[in-house]
């Protein structure tokens, strides 16, 4: 057992045994529990320095290489602070940033930037661990890589020494929200723990995913993607778990489940919170015991796949309601992650317009156009309700609809203000006129310009395709 893991399992053993409160912290909780296990599961193979502290700073859990810097001493005692583990110091630091992620539940990470190596005890970055009560129980904490080696939790060699990235696989973004976003992928990648993926419609949940799995030790393994939303349960549950022959009418043969084509691999369960309660049970025990039962099976089939959970609700809401299982939301919110909406990382919407310019260019086999200093600002400063679905579609539209080699202000027409007299109605058919006028165009392109085959294609009648192209002014 590491140095690391003595700490944890005393501070496990020794809990609440001092009659105060320091020490009666809730690690008890079976998700908080769950978490604290997969981190050190993690953690121990990472080279980075990788610690977890309670609301007091003492040292729950640190691996092998937070112990090994220069600048560590491991306790005598199994109750070291961090300051005395990390720091070399009899007492506390002054303000330490990282007590935000216990006063202010809503903070998702705290990134030290005081001085040039930030805190006495080299924090980079603090994340919170919460309990299923939604309290915050504990934090993780990443240090900064010492002078000699790599940057910390790099998945690949480092690009720079301290500059932020563009890119995480298929993720992009440079803001502080996606930059946490990042150092969090990286770690938890390595891990074959379950992830719970929250975060609105539209951020790139499954995007996330696929990245997490492009960076694991599974990349070359299947990745499943299932919408748990979109299939009735009888459905859903075949799907996943297969059926034989006969389980029941229209079950002409043995089928093999989702789950079994995932082997090794990992499999993406979008919107798990749709799912029902009997689905739910039948889950938790893939989850626990690593195998699965076809619909209609007598016999078990033993499954290692990584399971990758998504949702755009509040999970604890739902738990609190006796609308989705307490003991699977522990299981699947081992290790949560949160996408940050649109709004709160608009730095990143130039570079992910030019993204989606770069790209659309090339499906729609036009050259590469730029975007304009005026329509960059005009990007940044729209809603974008929907999020970076919503905007990869809005450019789309925009470089089949528009002519040119920069797209500028006045070829974001949606984005206008409406006016003050239009109603909603007004407004969301001046949306769809645009949507439609857009799939036209590039259907006729597939086509080379036949009619006849856009209009098949379109699911329409030649005529009402002739009026249309006349209504939109298409040639």
């Amino acid at each position: 057992m590491s140095g690391g893991q003595q700490v944890f399992h005393h501070y496990q053993a020794k809990e609440g045994d001092s009659g105060g409160q320091e020490h009666a912290l809730p690690f008890r909780d079976p998700i908080l529990l769950a978490r604290l296990e997969a981190i050190t599961q993690l953690a121990g193979g990472l080279t980075d320095r990788v610690a977890v502290m309670d609301r007091h700073f003492n040292v729950v859990y640190a691996n092998e290489p937070a112990w090994s810097s220069a600048a560590a001493k491991k306790p005598e005692s199994q109750r070291a602070k961090c300051y005395e583990a990390f720091a070399h110091q009899s007492d506390p630091c002054g303000t330490c940033p990282a007590i935000k992620v216990f006063e202010a539940p809503e903070v998702q990470s705290v990134s030290c930037s005081i001085g040039g190596d930030g805190t006495a005890c080299g924090m980079h970055q603090a994340f919170p661990l919460v309990t299923g009560e939604g309290d915050v129980g504990s934090m993780l904490v990443l240090f900064k890589g010492e002078k000699k080696e790599a940057p910390p939790l790099s998945p690949k060699p480092a690009r720079g020494s301290s500059a932020a990235r563009n890119s995480l696989g298929e993720l992009i973004g440079r803001s502080p929200a996606m930059q946490r976003l990042f150092d969090m992928v990286a770690l938890v990648a390595e891990s074959s723990a379950t992830v719970l993926i929250q975060g609105e419609s539209g951020t790139g949940k499954e995007l996330l995913a696929k990245t997490i799995h492009a960076l694991s030790r599974r990349k070359d393994k299947p990745f499943i993607v299932v919408d748990c939303g979109a299939l009735p349960e009888t459905l859903l549950e075949s799907e996943l778990f297969g059926h034989v022959k006969g389980a029941f009418t229209g079950a002409v043969a043995n089928k093999r489940g989702l789950f079994e084509e995932a082997d090794s691999g990992t499999i993406f369960l979008d919107e798990i919170a749709d799912t029902t309660p009997v689905f739910q049970a039948k889950l938790l025990r893939v989850l626990q015991e690593g195998e699965i039962r076809p619909v209609g099976g007598t016999r078990p089939i033993k499954v290692d796949v990584r399971v990758i959970s998504a949702t755009n609700k509040d999970l604890t809401d739902l738990v609190k309601e006796k609308a989705f299982r307490q003991d699977l939301y522990y299981r699947l919110a081992v290790l949560p992650l949160y996408v940050p909406p649109l709004r709160d990382r608009r730095e990143d919407i130039p570079l992910l317009a030019e993204h989606f310019i770069a790209r659309s260019c090339r499906r729609h086999q036009q050259p590469v156009r730029t975007l304009s200093d005026r329509a960059k600002q005009a990007l940044s400063k729209a809603a974008w309700p929907g999020n970076v679905r919503e905007l990869q579609h809005y450019i789309e539209r925009a470089v089949v609809t528009t002519a040119g080699s920069a797209i500028d202000c006045d070829d974001l027409i949606i984005l206008d203000a409406p006016d003050e007299g239009e109603d909603l109605r007004s407004a969301t058919r001046g949306v769809i006129a645009q949507t439609e006028r857009a799939r036209i165009v590039d259907t006729l392109k597939k086509t080379g310009g036949n009619r006849a085959k856009a209009a098949k294609l379109l699911k329409i009648s030649r005529a009402s395709l002739y009026n249309k192209l006349r209504a939109y002014s298409i040639e």
